[in-house]
């Protein structure tokens, strides 16, 4: 085949067998591949009724068409689960180098089952699949892990994608790391993984991937490069990173602060892009194909690198790595309110090597420093004051959730369950058991219907509308058109995500430059309209999929504090978020009924009604 390899490799975990298997071509094409197609799998194989951590579950690795093309960013794979975090379908996305090389040793997608009767690792080598002992990795940082597979197997070129303790831990927001430092970060991947007793998945390929129309393929690729080389939304991101976002959500009112007590962060230019770029960056990082660069390698020197010591290791146990990006230093930063940027990378480094999700553990973490400064949280609760601000309580926390040590037994539960537990579940901040990214949907009044109704939980890369709000072009406190824009965001981001190419290409190339590089390399003509319509259909089946786990329009909704209680100050003073507005439209632009259920008639016209 041609983009596609068209086969998925299947591993029973619980028996040690693989096979692999054709996926059918009417699946590919009318998914495009990734997501979709991985979605289409578990809608047709799991129960959506199964706890998330029991063998039944199954763990999707999910290439695109794209994936492993020299289209810029082609690194993308996708991770297909029911999420521990939120009991919803998930699908969570990384980058790094992982994904072309499971595309290289000729599979599209990775289907693992059952559970292993002991710790294991999984290799691949083209043809070669085994089971193998990870006795050895068990317990280890995912970067030790890597080393550790590395330096056993000996093969230049393998990549690894892991869990660390976190997974192995069960906390529920654990992710999948990849490359050391590339996630598949959000709704508890890595603690299914780790629920599977499966420590990483080891891979090396040598098959490259065939192009339908070579000529006319890598001229869509160069205008794709074309575009984004000149881009100053590109241009950006490769100077200041992605933490470049924090000034932008700052002054508009939209920096959730204090577990989204306030919308504006005193500190904000401590964890900006400049801040990160002048003091601490040592150099860009890109991923496979990448022409963007946003990764930050950044480095603690000399004695700074002792400020906040660890447990891990008799004196410190890193003093260089990767990030934070805007998501982490919001989360263990702003909603924290610590504005210590030294601890905020500290703390960063730790989630990506004890292998978590820095956008949970912070939110997490800031609901607990809310409950003990209300006076819920006692002293003999924790271990140490859970203060606001406080930038000790936040490195050691964050290394005391990943163990479940002491009060970090709760925290690794996320902030619903925590919340639940205390009898206090207004801390919780996010929709569906996931907690909110970092956009105080007061500040951008559309990102509280993309909250709402985001099939995976609370979650900023379906629809991000602080940069149309931010435009000029919508009144960022207005409901009005905010949910027609989100569903066809929703839509186009779904199709994007399908390609296996990065959501920051658009930062500068229009989605058609990905529609013509997919057509040129499959072989399929594929138009706009159809990957709209393809993203609908995706994002359809996952709603359906919901539906029959149990969820409702009842979990389409937001915390009390967005929908009845106004910032005081800032630019979004007396604003809260009219989800009561905004929802009805939604799912009339949907075409669904009043309850947020597709009617028969749309899923006809999106050929699923067979399902």
């Amino acid at each position: 085949m041609n983009g596609w390899t068209g086969k998925l490799l299947r591993v029973n975990l619980t028996t040690g067998q693989s096979s692999v298997e054709d996926i059918p071509e009417a699946w590919l094409r009318d998914y495009i591949g990734g997501r979709g197609v991985a979605d289409r799998y578990l809608w047709e194989e799991l129960d959506p009724r199964v706890e998330p951590l029991a063998p039944e579950n199954k763990l999707i690795f999910a290439t695109g068409p794209l994936t492993g093309t020299p289209v810029s960013c082609g690194a993308r794979y996708m991770v297909v689960t029911k999420g521990a975090l939120t009991n919803a379908i998930t699908t969570s996305n990384s980058g790094g180098h992982w994904g072309p090389e499971l595309k290289f040793a000729g599979y599209d997608l990775l289907l693992l089952e059952g559970r292993a009767p002991k710790p294991m690792y999984l290799f691949i080598y083209d043809d070669v699949v085994q089971l193998r002992d990870a006795a050895g990795v068990w317990g280890k940082t995912t970067s030790e892990t890597e080393d550790g597979i590395r330096e056993e197997l000996g093969i230049p070129g393998l990549r690894v994608a892991g869990i660390g303790p976190a997974g192995e831990n069960l906390v529920r927001f654990a992710c999948i790391i990849n490359d050391k430092h590339r996630a598949a970060g959000r709704s508890g991947v890595g603690a299914v993984m780790g629920s599977k007793n499966l420590k990483a998945v080891a891979v090396r390929g040598t098959r490259g991937v065939q192009v339908a129309k070579p000529a006319e393929f890598m001229k869509t690729v160069w205008v794709l490069r074309k575009h984004l080389a000149d881009a100053p939304g590109r241009q950006g991101m490769t100077d200041l990173g992605t933490a470049a976002t924090i000034d932008l959500t700052n002054a508009f009112g939209g920096c959730p602060t204090n577990n989204f007590e306030k919308g504006q962060f005193e500190h904000a230019e401590n964890l900006n892009g400049n801040a990160i770029k002048e003091q601490r960056m040592v150099a860009n990082k890109a991923c496979f194909a990448c022409t963007i660069a946003c990764g930050r390698v950044t480095r603690l020197p000399g004695t700074i690198a002792d400020k906040y010591l660890v447990n891990m290791h008799p004196r410190n146990w890193k003093t260089a790595g990767e990030g934070p990006e805007y998501e982490a230093a919001w989360a263990l930063g702003a909603d924290t309110g610590v504005g210590d940027l030294d601890a905020v990378i500290k703390a960063n480094w730790l989630c990506n090597d004890l292998g978590m999700d820095p956008i949970s553990m912070g939110a997490t973490l800031a609901a607990a420093m809310e409950l003990y400064e209300r006076g819920i949280l006692t002293d003999k609760q924790v271990e140490m004051p859970l203060r606001f601000g406080s930038a000790e309580a936040l490195v050691r926390m964050t290394e005391a959730t990943a163990y479940r040590e002491g009060f970090g037994n709760e925290l690794a539960e996320g902030s619903k369950r925590m919340g639940d537990k205390l009898q206090h579940p207004e801390v919780f901040m996010g929709v569906k058991g996931q907690e909110f990214p970092a956009y105080d949907a007061r500040g951008f009044q559309g990102m509280g219907i993309a909250y709402a109704t985001c099939n995976r939980g609370a979650c900023h890369l379906r629809a991000w509308t602080p940069g149309v709000e931010t435009s000029g072009k919508m009144d960022p406190h207005t409901p009005v058109g905010k949910a027609e824009w989100v569903a066809e965001e929703q839509n186009r981001t779904t199709s994007h995500d399908a390609t296996g190419i990065c959501l920051f290409t658009g930062t500068g190339a229009p989605l058609d430059d990905l529609v013509a590089c997919t057509a040129a390399a499959t072989g399929v003509p594929y138009t706009m309209d159809d990957f709209v319509k393809i993203g609908e259909r995706t994002w359809n089946l996952e709603r359906l999929w919901n539906l029959k786990a149990g969820l409702s329009a009842a979990d389409d909704n937001l915390p009390d504090r967005l929908l009845k209680v106004p910032h005081k100050s800032g630019p979004a003073k007396g604003v809260t978020v009219h989800l009561d507005q905004m929802l009805p439209v939604y799912y009339r632009t949907r075409g669904w009924d009043q309850q947020g259920v597709p009617t028969r008639e749309k899923l006809a016209e999106l050929g699923l009604a067979s399902v």
